[in-house]
């Protein structure tokens, strides 16, 4: 058993040309062996985690056989074993959920459904000769090597088809703290450019900062037996327990502390001491997770703010941009339920990191709705000559058109009111499509199972067909199919053949239920299969954009297990995607990766085959 180096809690990284800094990963701390006929996943506490990670096994078998890996055996590698979300940003709730998995069947499932990845950040041994005395920067380049010679990732990307990626190192923590608050990450790690490393200790070597947020709750009860005290906050006029914390409090605080909670207690036990919501305190904590606080710690008491203020919302408020003002944010955008102008804001940073992918250097068109859902709304596609200079902008035909490059653009685009995010199929770096999407669209929600039908007719062909597809709701009435292509390869000619044979398909099979046509006054009560939407200067509406409906509902990315008859588009709110992400993970998280694997040039020629 290989007992790994750990690092020093601290509140604020270390500074001087001696430290470099490394993103924190919320995950298993893991070290892979390597060797010719095995591979040990080994966790911190000497737990094999091959059994419940058959997708890392797999790939680093695959890895040992190549030449380059051939080379360098028995390699052992210090990791982080995760679930990523984005580049800074692990799935905490996920990859506990499948470290506990023991199945068979539900371990194969979830490896297909949430694919880890072994993220790379230190070298122990190569070629069986330890490397543990060398300083930290010879054994990353060492390691930085090995990946660029074997064309392994060079840094953290969520869509690879690579189960092994390399955690780089940056000079300046600054930058990097910016860019994990944004993302919502755990935190980063400073470490000793020159150190070695010190198996099984915790040294301040390596000194770890971690991404707190804060939440003002009251105290609600004291526990006798191990000095913890529980803490809670208001869900309506009822009281919610979050959790409990001990660390934090100097002695003098502790003692101060119990005596308040014993002189305004209500009941008392063998166990606790029970007191009435009054006693505020400010709490760190790292995330929420199945409605606790993950390390919790006490902060300062908060005498200064009303105990009804101490609620559920406080819980999620995200750090935003610093760069962006948000103005009125108690402004209702809907009444029922109620959605306030700082939730819709709040949602776009949480969703910030799916959402992005399918936003970067598309000339967007925006519906914003100034008043809410109460008032007009208009479209927008003009960058205003107010918007702030981290607004990238592109021009086409007399327009300037807005890119939403970054988080600061869309919260500032969230701020602006822009409710509803429309994109075109392809990049401004190219004049072909990116995708195929075909819209299935019902005439009303009455008829959403008959799209449900239209869409699994549509995945039994592309499976047939060797064609990774992925599916959402529309945010409206109906349901969007994907088919992600690589960049730049096929025309919207070449993908008309196809999207036309298709929207024809399901006509010809049932002609009671799909129809091509056009004018809604001739579908009757079928569901319009729109290919003709799919074309150059056409937008379809943005994977996690809200749609201006009576509900805040979302355009939400499925898991193809999802899409059944009694699926029903109006349960996907920004109420209710927020969650699905943390226990479900992100059903279009492999679309980028996809797009090499896909076989379309193989079924243009057979569809040339067919018309000849």
């Amino acid at each position: 058993m290989i007992k790994p180096m750990l690092p020093t809690l601290h509140q604020n990284p270390p500074q001087g040309k001696d430290w470099v800094y490394e993103v924190k990963y919320d995950g298993y701390r893991c070290i892979a062996s390597l060797d010719t006929n095995n591979v040990s996943l080994q966790s911190r506490g000497g737990t094999e985690l091959s059994p419940s990670f058959p997708d890392i096994v797999h790939f680093l078998k695959d890895l040992t056989d190549t030449k380059e890996w051939k080379k360098v055996l028995p390699i052992t590698i210090d990791c982080e074993l995760v679930v990523l979300t984005s580049p800074r940003k692990a799935n905490f709730q996920i990859i506990q959920k499948r470290g506990r998995t023991k199945t068979k069947e539900n371990i194969r499932n979830l490896s297909n459904e949430h694919p880890a990845t072994l993220l790379a950040f230190d070298l122990l041994e190569l070629n069986g000769d330890t490397q543990i005395l060398k300083k930290f920067s010879e054994r990353k380049k060492t390691l930085l090597h090995l990946f660029e010679q074997t064309g392994l990732p060079l840094s953290p990307v969520v869509n690879s088809v690579s189960r092994l990626q390399y955690v780089p190192f940056c000079n300046n923590s600054q930058e990097l703290w910016e860019q994990i608050k944004l993302e919502h990450g755990e935190g980063l790690i400073a470490k000793k450019i020159n150190s070695t490393y010190t198996l099984g200790k915790r040294t301040t070597d390596w000194i770890k900062v971690k991404n707190y947020k804060t939440v003002t709750c009251f105290i609600t009860a004291y526990q006798k037996e191990n000095g913890y005290f529980h803490v809670g906050v208001f869900k309506g006029d009822e009281v919610e327990s979050i959790g409990l914390f001990s660390h934090g409090l100097t002695s003098e605080e502790r003692s101060a502390l119990i005596e308040v909670i014993k002189q305004n207690s209500y009941k008392e036990d063998d166990q606790y001491v029970y007191v009435k919501p009054g006693i505020c305190v400010e709490i760190f904590y790292l995330e929420v997770y199945q409605n606790q606080l993950r390390h919790p710690e006490f902060s300062r008491f908060r005498f200064d703010v009303e105990v009804k203020g101490c609620s559920t919302e406080t819980l999620f408020n995200p750090t935003l941009p610093a760069s962006v003002t948000i103005t009125n944010p108690d402004k209702p955008l809907w009444e029922e339920p109620l959605v306030t102008k700082q939730a819709f804001i709040d949602f776009l940073s949480h969703c910030s990191p799916y959402m992005l992918p399918f936003l970067k250097d598309r000339a967007m068109t925006v519906i914003r709705f100034p008043h809410g859902m109460f008032g007009e709304s208009f479209y927008q596609k003009n960058c205003p000559e107010y918007a702030p200079s981290f607004v990238e902008t592109h021009g086409d035909q007399d327009i300037n058109f807005i890119l939403c490059n970054n988080m600061e653009t869309l919260i500032w685009l969230g701020n602006q009111l822009a409710i509803e995010f429309h994109v075109p199929f392809q990049t401004v770096l190219t004049s072909e499509p990116s995708e195929i999407v075909f819209d299935l669209d019902p005439p009303s929600k009455e008829h959403f199972s008959i799209a449900v039908t239209g869409a699994m007719m549509m995945k039994e062909v592309f499976d047939q067909l060797r064609l990774h597809s992925f599916i959402k709701t529309s945010g409206r009435k109906g349901l969007q199919v994907y088919i992600p292509l690589p960049d730049g390869q096929f025309t919207y000619q070449e993908t008309r053949q196809f999207t036309e044979f298709i929207a024809n398909y399901l006509v010809s099979k049932e002609p009671t239920l799909f129809t091509v046509e056009r004018l809604k006054k001739h579908r009757g009560n079928r569901v319009y299969v729109d290919y003709v939407q799919h074309a150059e200067g056409k937008t379809i509406i943005a994977p996690y954009s809200l749609r201006g409906n009576d509900l805040p509902t979302v355009a939400t990315p499925l898991h193809w297990r999802e899409v059944k008859e009694s699926l029903r588009p109006e349960e996907f709110t920004l109420f209710t995607v927020q969650e699905r992400l943390k226990k479900l993970g992100d059903p279009f998280q492999d679309f980028a990766a996809s797009k090499t694997t896909q076989a379309f040039q193989d079924v243009l020629s057979s569809l040339k085959d067919l018309r000849q």
